[in-house]
Formats: structure tokens, C-alpha cells, sequence
């Protein structure tokens, strides 16, 4: 559900998936270390900003220098990807609690290669990831106000819960292959044969298989088509952000270990959130947040940063902030239920 996460807790049934999510962390990544370089030096003593950082044979740079490449090239981007966090930690509650448990899933979910991909995404340690968690959770509350979703919306996602589907797929870039993949499967063709020679997935290795799985795991068009199948049958094209999937159900099973309602309630919410926001509402939900705020920037070469949100209020303009989210992820939910405007689950 988060945003800017080590891979989205969707197990969409692509390598691609996990890619774009450590892309969205390693640029998260980057702000913040910009910012601690753009406003770090910035603190520095004009002799302190005159000593040489680096030298190069009868060259050298300076830390003033240096500073302002960095401030020239990136300071709005970090300027404005921080006023944004600020502005949003005003307006939401995002408890110590909700951000630790976060992260606590990611350690079950990774198990004992969370120490590696959390390396390999760039972090440090788990304090500096806790910051990214914490800002996913906060755009994650702003897309909570951006889309309704009904009771009957969770309900009917709850009666999903109960069944789990072992499946495989064959995933192909355009859907002329795809219809031509279906057409050799109609002619008798074996699938994993099909998956092996076509599919561009991973799971190609395998004749597709993705092992079983619940809602909420996979691409919503891949889900909605696979729920909505027997065992033994097989999908017309199914087109999700990936390309064109042939998916084949071969088992379906009673899920084990499934909560009661009410205490899914908050979960299935969140999930539905990451589903249904609309990338460019949240921004735009974002920027009105912004022109709200009480902003005032001391920083001469910055200070019209935030006039687009100011002209915003004329149906002018909107914010760049970050704030929109993913990837994913990707990836609205209702802003009337009091699970939008809390992370203390």
C-alpha cells in the first residue's frame, strides 16, 4: 500500500514491479541526501565555505563552490520536497507506532533478505528508512481523501479474502501476441510451453506459475480476471499497466488465518486506497494543501517557489511536490471514514 516502499506489498506477478519502487526509493533517497548537502552547507561560515572539498592536480573545488552547483541544480526539487513532508506532518497524524509497524512487515515480508534490499535500495539504516515510511504514510493519508469507497466496496473485498487462486500467466507486450497466444492455447497448445517461449515475466521459467495468492497481491485487472475464473479456465487478454496477460486458474482454496471484518476494516481500506487514487487528483489534492499553508521561505533565491500554488487558487497552476506517490504505487480511498486522517493501525 505504501508508496515508496521496497516493493509494493502487491505481489503483482512482475519483476518490473520491484524495479520501479527501489527507482521511487533511490530518488526519495536522493532528496534527502541533497538536502543534507543544499541546506548543510548552506549553515557553513563564509571562511568554512572557502575551503577546498576536493582537488584535482592544480585545481580544486571549494565548499562554496559546491554548494552552490548543488543549490543551482537540485535545491528547489529538495526545497520543496521538504516544505511539502512539513506541511503534511502539520495537517496528519502519523504515529512512531504505525511507522514501526510498517517496517515490521517489510521484515516478515523480506524475511532474511531485508538486510540486503534495504542496502541495495540505499539506505543506511533502518532510522533513515523509517523517514521514507513515514512520508509514504502521509501521502497515503492525502490520497485518502480523494476517492470515496463505499461500505459495500470493503465488504465485498472481505468476501474475496476467503478464497485464495493458484495461477499462472503468460505476459506479452502487445495484444496482437497476446490474441495470437490465446489462439495457440484454443488450438491445443500446453500453456507452460506457451509461458516459456512468449511470456516476458520471470515466472516464464517456471510455465508461469505464480503460486497462490490473495487479494490485493496482484495488478487489479490481473486479480478481477483471475477471481472471476474456474479452475481450469483460461482469460481472454487481460491488459494491466505491464502489457497483455493470459491467465490461466488452476486451483482455488479456502485462504486460512483470515481476520474478522471489523479488524480487516482498516486494511482493506488501505488497500482500496492504493487501487482507486487517481495520480492526478492526489496532486492536485496536494497542492491545495500546500496554497492552505502558511509558507514563508527566507531564502531569497526560493522565494517565489510556491507562487504556482499561490496562482493554483485562480485555476492556474498545481505543485510538484512528490506528494502524489506511486509507484505505485500505484499505488484512492474515502475522505469520510476516520481511518483516512489516522496511520495508528
Amino acid at each position: 500500500m505504501l508508496y515508496y516502499l521496497l516493493g509494493s506489498q502487491q505481489r503483482q506477478p512482475l519483476q518490473i514491479r520491484h524495479k520501479e519502487c527501489t527507482i521511487k526509493m533511490k530518488k526519495a533517497i536522493l532528496t534527502t541526501v541533497l538536502a543534507t548537502s543544499v541546506f548543510g552547507l548552506a549553515a557553513c561560515s563564509s571562511d568554512e565555505s572557502s575551503e577546498t572539498v576536493v582537488e584535482t592536480g592544480n585545481s580544486e573545488i571549494t565548499q562554496e563552490q559546491f554548494y552552490n552547483e548543488l543549490k543551482n541544480k537540485h535545491g528547489e526539487q529538495v526545497l520543496q520536497q521538504m516544505v511539502t513532508n512539513k506541511v503534511l506532518e502539520e495537517k496528519y497524524d502519523v504515529s512512531d507506532k504505525a511507522v514501526q509497524s510498517e517496517l515490521d512487515s517489510l521484515k516478515e515480508q523480506y524475511g532474511d533478505q531485508f538486510e540486503m534490499v534495504l542496502q541495495q535500495s540505499g539506505f543506511e539504516s533502518e532510522e533513515a528508512f523509517k523517514e521514507t515510511i513515514r512520508s509514504s504514510l502521509l501521502q497515503e493519508q492525502a490520497a485518502a481523501e480523494t476517492v470515496d469507497i463505499s461500505e459495500q466496496e470493503m465488504k465485498d473485498y472481505y468476501e474475496r479474502m476467503q478464497t485464495e487462486v493458484q495461477a499462472s500467466h503468460i505476459l506479452v507486450e502487445d495484444e496482437e501476441t497476446a490474441n495470437q497466444v490465446k489462439e495457440e492455447l484454443n488450438n491445443g497448445a500446453e500453456f507452460s510451453n506457451l509461458a516459456s517461449e512468449y511470456s516476458t515475466d520471470g515466472s516464464a521459467q517456471q510455465g508461469g506459475k505464480l503460486g497462490y495468492f490473495g487479494p490485493g497481491e496482484m495488478a487489479p485487472e490481473f486479480e478481477a480476471a483471475a477471481y472471476g475464473l474456474e479452475a481450469g479456465e483460461v482469460s481472454d487478454p487481460v491488459q494491466t499497466q505491464f502489457g497483455y496477460h493470459i491467465i490461466k486458474v488452476t486451483d482455488k482454496r479456502e485462504a486460512e488465518d483470515v481476520k474478522p471484518y471489523e479488524e480487516a476494516k482498516s486494511e482493506i481500506k488501505r488497500t482500496l486506497v492504493s487501487q482507486k487514487v487517481d495520480q492526478q487528483q492526489l496532486q492536485q489534492h496536494v497542492s491545495q494543501i500546500m496554497q492552505d499553508a502558511e509558507i514563508d521561505v527566507k531564502l531569497d533565491e526560493f522565494q517565489n517557489l510556491f507562487e504556482p500554488q499561490q496562482s493554483a487558487e485562480q485555476g492556474t497552476g498545481g505543485s510538484n511536490s512528490e506528494g502524489s506517490g506511486s509507484e505505485n504505487s500505484e499505488s484512492g480511498d474515502s475522505s469520510g471514514s476516520e481511518e483516512g486522517n489516522s496511520s495508528e493501525e
